[in-house]
Parts: C-alpha cells; structure tokens; sequence
C-alpha cells in the first residue's frame, strides 16, 4: 500500500484510491458514479479508502462520466419584477443546495424564446429547463417534446410539462370578496392588459365575486395604466390607472382590488397627491406580498413565492432522474394577508388594530 505521508505530497487522484483499495481505476469510478455492478464489499473498500484519503473526485470529470452537466437553466422575463425576483431567491437557493449551476437567460418578448431554448439545448449544455410566466409558441413545445430534456413551467400551464402555478382566478375571487364584505362599495379593479394569463384570470374572478355578492359589473369599474412594461405590472401603470380613476369624482369607487403590489404603490402614490387617504377614504388590496408589502401595510394576497422557486428545482431535478415520471400540475391557493391598507383594522371608534402577526400556518398551501 501507499504510505499515507507519500499520498499527502501530491495531489490525490483516482488511481490513488485505486492503488490503496487494490482495485482497478473503473471500479473506483464505478463506485463513485453510483454504478450497480459493483459487489457491496467492494464498493464499501473503496469508499473507506476514498473518506480517509479525503478524496474529493473532480466535479467535471464526474460530470462527463455521468454525461450530465449538472445545470439547470431559467428562462425567465422581467429581471426587476419584484415577483421574479423572489421566486429567483427560492431557486438560486435550492439550486446551490443541491450543487447545480444556473444558467439565467432574461426574455423581453416571445419572438426570443425560441432562441434562448435553442440555446440551452445547444450541446447538451443544461439538463432540465425551468420557464417562467410565458406561453409558449407551438415550436418551442415540438422542440422541447423532440428532445425530451426535463422542463417545468412556472406562473404558467401546458398539458405536456411539469407545472406549478398559483390560483388566480380564486385569490382576485377572495380579494375582492374581502372589500365587498368590509361594505366598501363600490369596489373597482386596477388591472394589467389582459395579454398576460394572471391579468385574464384575475379579472374572471373579481367579476364573479361582483356577481356572487349581487353587486352589478361595469367596465367603468376596471381600468389599466399605459405604461406597458412587465406586462403592465409595473408602477407607473398603477399611478396612471388610479389617475384615470380619480377623474371620476364622485363616481369613484371606494375600494379597489389592484393585480399586483407593485402596481399599489404607484396607485396609493397618485391617491396620496390628491389628499385621498388609504385606508380612511380609499380601501385597497394587493397581489403577490412582495417584501415591500409589510412596509407599506399593504393587506394583499400572498403568493409562496421563494416557496415555488424552491419546488419548480426540486421537481426539475426528480424528473431530470426519471423522464418517464407522470405530468405534475402544482396549484398554490393565495393567502389574504390583512394589514392596514383595507381598513379591517380599524374598530368601531376609529382607532387601528394592531397588525396580525403573519405566522407559517397562514403561508399559501397546495391544493
């Protein structure tokens, strides 16, 4: 055998471990990969050679030997979306965990979608693909079906890939429902273009809550902003939107289900310059519970969104070890999170409640 003071001289390599186990380098790499024809007492040789030599295999070589690059790649739009951005920490997280590269490709329309995938699939460059908030053109499906790399879609459905999604249609449902309820009627909608799944489907459900609760719709009572970056979920939208809004006078509504939180903040600011005062003449709720959410006393919907992060690599990563594995649709239901801004705080003599404390138990659940 090596003597160990010769071994620590040098860099350790694989046919260290080979020659202090008496085995040949294949069954050293063998064991190493995981491989099934490796007898149990052999392979337990060798891995007790390989943690007393603290041999650490060359990440590389380990990846050729297994023909995986062991990289996921993110094709998502809208960097500075605060929603993105939090669903990106969930997935850089579990990511670094588990010993993955990510490779990020940021989309600023659909005509660039195909490329980027082209891109990803180039020379099997990524083992699993993770695509974020996009409907995806019909090549781009034939091309990831012909290949068969694992993909899973985030904040969006197709019936051939994994998905995990948030319900929109019942957070705007409940959102609304909430403002109804606390009798701030009538209540009005801040919405993004309906170019966007979450834009259409967060309109079905505030009409129907409309119409559930015998409250009479009218498009007077929804209105977009024009700036039209980020899908319209952006804060200049919200501002320009509840502009729009306040130019009704008295016809205003008096509380409003706005799409998304960072729309909100461009909505309270443009109410706050007209010395309309949230929640004591305008009640709101929001969408998402982005971080800035609780600093604004935001009461809003919460979508798990570091959570969805975190679970669109787990599933990326099952599937990228078992290709054959049955379609997954994952439906988060979102959280109505109360704050300030709805005035449901308030008591009978004006004064606020305190805040609720937020506690895991009220995190958005699967369904």
């Amino acid at each position: 055998m090596v003597p160990k003071k010769e071994i620590a001289t040098h860099k350790l390599t694989i046919y260290d471990v080979a020659r202090e186990a008496n085995v040949g380098v294949g069954t050293v790499s063998r064991v190493l990969n995981n491989h099934p024809s490796v007898t149990p007492q052999t392979r337990q040789r060798v891995l007790d050679v390989a943690a007393r030599l603290n041999y650490q295999p060359h990440t590389y070589a380990q990846r050729l030997a297994k023909r995986q690059s062991e990289t996921i790649s993110a094709i998502i739009p809208f960097f500075t979306n605060y929603f993105f951005i939090e669903i990106l920490q969930g997935v850089q997280d579990r990511i670094s965990q588990l010993g993955y590269d990510l490779v990020l490709y940021g989309v600023n329309n659909l005509d660039q979608v195909e490329g980027y995938v082209s891109r990803a699939l180039q020379r099997g460059r990524v083992d699993g693909i993770l695509l974020f908030s996009m409907k995806l053109p019909e090549k781009v499906i034939l091309r990831l079906k012909e290949t068969n790399v694992p993909v899973v879609l985030v904040d969006t459905i197709s019936p051939y890939f994994d998905s995990i999604s948030v319900a929109n249609f019942d957070g705007a449902y409940a959102a609304t429902t909430h403002l109804i309820e606390l009798g701030r009627l009538p209540v009005g909608m801040v919405n993004a273009p309906l170019v966007s799944t979450p834009a259409v489907e967060r309109l079905q459900g505030y009409k129907h809550a409309l119409e559930t609760h015998g409250v009479e719709y009218s498009d007077d009572l929804v209105k977009t902003g024009y700036s039209t970056k980020q899908d319209g979920f952006n804060r200049e939208a919200g501002y320009e939107a509840m502009v729009d809004f306040i130019k009704m006078g008295e016809n205003m509504p008096k509380a409003f289900f706005i799409s998304s939180d960072i729309q909100a903040m461009g909505a309270i600011a443009a109410l706050s310059e007209n010395e309309l005062r949230v929640p004591d003449d305008i009640a709101i709720v929001g969408f998402d519970d982005i971080e800035l959410a609780r600093h604004l006393k935001l009461t809003t919907m919460r979508q798990p969104m570091y959570q969805m992060g975190i679970l669109a690599v787990d599933r990326v990563v099952t599937r990228m070890s078992n290709t054959n594995l049955e379609i997954l649709h994952t439906t988060f239901s979102p959280t109505l999170i109360v704050r300030e801004s709805c005035g449901a705080l308030r008591n009978s003599d004006g004064t606020r409640e305190p805040s609720p404390r937020v506690t895991p138990s009220s995190e958005g659940s699967l369904r």
